[in-house]
């Protein structure tokens, strides 16, 4: 339908953020100093490690702030009307019918307890209180046709928990779109969907916001989702802007080191390199001091960024582009991709004619009375990397689980080092129990929020190897410097880490197991770009030492530089499989092709 429209031919002005300044009560800065404008029907992407600012700014822009904060300073104007001087009732007005909000998770944005068409009927109520019954459903129809969604009466009357994550999504942008805002804030929407179903998502978010006018935000630390959608960029770090350019230019041409390092460290399928993480972390809000914010991590860093706070100036007049360094180089060159190595063949171990580790045979499972693994098989070998891949809903997880011991409805024969596996976690000998660890997508879940770092690995030791808790001091931090994360942070609770720091304590707690295999689930899909490199770093060094993974991801780009073979899954059965660069390059089946072309990308082919 919208392939059919145009864009509207005058682009006039949708955004201008002037001056923004948001603090904790305390007076400590979050975000500083922050001015932009989006034009209507355009797309400004805010990118950046967790603690840069994104999610903040995003949320000023609906007078929104998280609990222990407030806008000290600024401009937020919508259409004209600064949103920051209305009332809470005019507030309320303004929220969903100017400046509309789609938020990372929409099965907890949704309401389960009502229908998909109550949703809809209810927004409008709210905001078009003047349509009639009529009007009203033919308002709901066109909406749900839009984001490419059923609209007959079976579909309106299903209730959140009733659809996939994709049909999730796409219902909260129609209600997002269904009042034809001004303004719509995408907040890491496509964060947990598998390649193909956001890559229709961000077509159609692209195809809404030309048609209607609409300027959109969009906040993201994926970067090759960022080029594929984004007319404008802004890189945020410490609270400020770093760069912010047309998207074209920051991907040909980044100026600053920050978005250097960025850039560098993405994953990409296009690539037969391993990605490089930014040296160091991301500043807390205390520690951030009079200087260049990123001058501790900053290779070309000289005296005076120790003392200096760099301005974000243009490179000239006639250019849309602005940096904020002190120490530019005169002539920026086009982008070089620094990475580790070349392609996979020569960092893959030479795994010979050994005998398989692992031995799948005829794999099924079944869910609530539906079969959704069927007659999988294949082999995993000491020190390889199996990359398991596919749609959501095609099997992945089901046989991660199935092999860890955690599906009750699996069927079929496993075999550890020659000897029978029993498909049961509870019919495993201790010998075996230990040697193959599961690492869950979500550390924040997956580690008990009640114990301490210490706590956690050494629970973990008493269980499998008690002997060693008389060295608990020294096993606590043996297994924390395997993970290159500080042994001061031993006494720390979960919620006192970053998600990229709780991921590590997540392997930690696995590695102090001494497993032979290692099964990863979606375990960086989270993570910013740079931590998310580290932890792929991590990974390819277990693999050097000879431990055997099983990586589960959606992300292809994270397959290309890590695996040694994939194994490509569509509704529970295996239709392609190979080493990785042979079938990422020349892939048979068509699915894997949808696959690979819907994976974004920064390199241009």
């Amino acid at each position: 339908m919208l392939n059919q429209l145009h864009v509207q031919p005058q682009a006039s002005l949708a955004l201008e953020v002037k001056n923004l300044d948001v603090s904790l009560n305390d007076g400590t800065a979050i975000v500083s100093d922050i001015s932009f404008t989006v034009l209507a029907g355009q797309i400004l992407a805010l990118v950046g490690e967790s603690g840069s600012g994104k999610t903040t700014i995003a949320t000023a822009l609906l007078a929104h702030t998280r609990h222990g904060a407030r806008i000290v300073h600024g401009e937020v104007n919508v259409a004209g009307l600064n949103v920051l001087r209305l009332d809470q009732e005019a507030l309320r007005q303004v929220r969903g019918k100017q400046v509309s909000y789609v938020p990372q998770n929409p099965s907890t944005a949704l309401n389960p307890l009502i229908t998909i068409r109550s949703h809809l009927a209810d927004v409008l109520r709210s905001h078009e209180p003047g349509l009639d019954v009529a009007q009203q459903q033919a308002s709901i129809v066109n909406a749900l046709k839009e984001v490419e969604l059923p609209h007959e009466d079976a579909f309106l009357h299903r209730y959140p928990h009733q659809l996939s994550g994709g049909q999730q999504q796409r219902v909260l942008l129609a209600l997002s779109f269904i009042t034809r805002p001004s303004v719509i804030v995408l907040d890491e929407p496509t964060t947990a969907l598998d390649v193909t179903t956001q890559a229709k998502v961000l077509l159609t978010v692209k195809k809404l916001c030309q048609h209607y006018g609409v300027a959109a935000v969009y906040v993201s630390h994926d970067l090759a989702v960022v080029k594929k959608i984004a007319d404008h960029v802004i890189v945020l770090y410490g609270g400020r802007i770093a760069e912010k350019a047309s998207a074209t230019a920051l991907f040909s041409r980044p100026l600053h080191p920050y978005s250097q390092g960025l850039i560098n460290a993405i994953p990409d399928i296009h690539l037969h390199t391993i990605p490089v993480p930014i040296i160091g972390n991301a500043p807390s809000l205390q520690s951030r001091g009079a200087g260049c914010v990123f001058e501790p991590r900053c290779k070309r860093a000289k005296l005076e960024c120790k003392t200096s706070m760099p301005a974000l100036e243009p490179l000239s007049a006639r250019e849309d582009h602005a940096v904020a360094c002190i120490n530019l180089p005169a002539h920026a060159p086009q982008l070089k991709i620094i990475r580790s190595t070349g392609p996979a063949s020569s960092r893959v171990l030479v795994l010979g004619s050994q005998q398989p580790l692992l031995e799948v045979k005829h794999l099924s499972a079944s869910f609530d009375g539906k079969q959704v693994l069927k007659d999988i098989s294949f082999h995993l070998k000491k020190g390889e990397c199996l990359a398991l891949v596919g749609e959501s809903g095609s099997g992945k997880t089901t046989i991660s689980r199935a092999i860890a011991g955690l599906n009750a409805q699996a069927l079929g024969s496993l075999y550890f080092n020659g000897q029978a596996l029993a498909l049961a976690a509870r019919g495993r000998s201790a010998a075996f129990s230990h040697q193959i660890q599961y690492i869950f997508q979500n550390p924040y879940q997956s580690l008990n929020p009640r114990q301490t770092v210490r706590q956690t690995l050494l629970n973990t030791v008493r269980h499998y190897f008690p002997s060693k808790l008389k060295d608990s001091h020294e096993v606590v931090a043996a297994a924390l410097k395997r993970v290159a994360l500080d042994p001061r942070i031993a006494d720390s609770f979960p919620k006192e880490l970053s998600g990229g720091e709780l991921q590590r304590v997540s392997i930690a707690r696995a590695l102090v197991c001494e497993p032979s295999l290692l099964i990863c689930d979606e375990i960086t899909s989270a993570l910013d770009v740079s931590v998310q490199a580290a932890i792929l770093e991590l990974i390819k060094s277990l693999q050097r030492n000879g431990l055997a993974i099983i990586f589960v991801t959606h992300n292809l780009g994270i397959v290309r530089s890590i695996s040694d073979r994939v194994l490509v899954l569509k509704h529970g059965r295996i239709v392609e499989s190979g080493e990785v660069d042979t079938l990422l390059d020349q892939p048979r089946q068509p699915y894997t092709k949808e696959l690979i072309n819907d994976s974004p990308s920064i390199v241009d082919i």
